[in-house]
């Protein structure tokens, strides 16, 4: 019986150590958890677009994890519906901290149906404004550009 839970506590601790995992993963969202959220959003905007936006806005509804966020900006004229402190700006007014014009580029290459991607510089939230290289998928959806960021680590 010891020998049966000596063994079991062995492999525990090495499935622990062997699980490629890191404090990183854990605090800030991934790639694929950025896309999720993206294709999770835009069925929410087909659903019902006030309700969507608010939730965005509010971070309710699993639209805030860590440093991944939901925002929209209306397709016409790219006054922000959604963001976390950049509401009523003009997305096109945007550029990263580097310089690239990633508010244009949404504005202008964003397409209903289509899930596309930008990269540029861009500080984490909460932290220093010290920038880090971001990749943000974006796409159309009901009158709306919307997209989905994530830090390359």
């Amino acid at each position: 019986m010891m020998r049966n839970l000596a063994v079991a506590v062995l492999q525990a601790a090495l499935l622990v150590l062997l699980t490629p995992t890191s404090e990183a993963q854990a605090q800030f969202g991934t790639e694929k958890e950025a896309k999720a959220m993206l294709e999770k959003a835009v069925a929410a905007v087909k659903e019902n677009k006030e309700k969507a936006l608010e939730m965005f806005n509010k971070g309710e509804g699993g639209f805030k994890d860590r440093d991944l966020y939901v925002f929209c900006a209306n397709a016409s004229d790219g006054v922000l519906t959604a963001h976390p402190s950049l509401r009523g700006q003009h997305l096109q007014e945007i550029v990263g901290k580097k310089g690239y014009p990633l508010g244009k580029e949404i504005m202008g290459n964003a397409a209903e149906g289509k899930i596309k991607e930008v990269t540029y510089w861009w500080p984490r939230p909460g932290g220093s404004d010290k920038p880090f290289e971001k990749h943000t998928f974006y796409t159309q959806v009901v009158g709306q550009n919307c997209g989905v960021g994530y830090y390359q680590e």
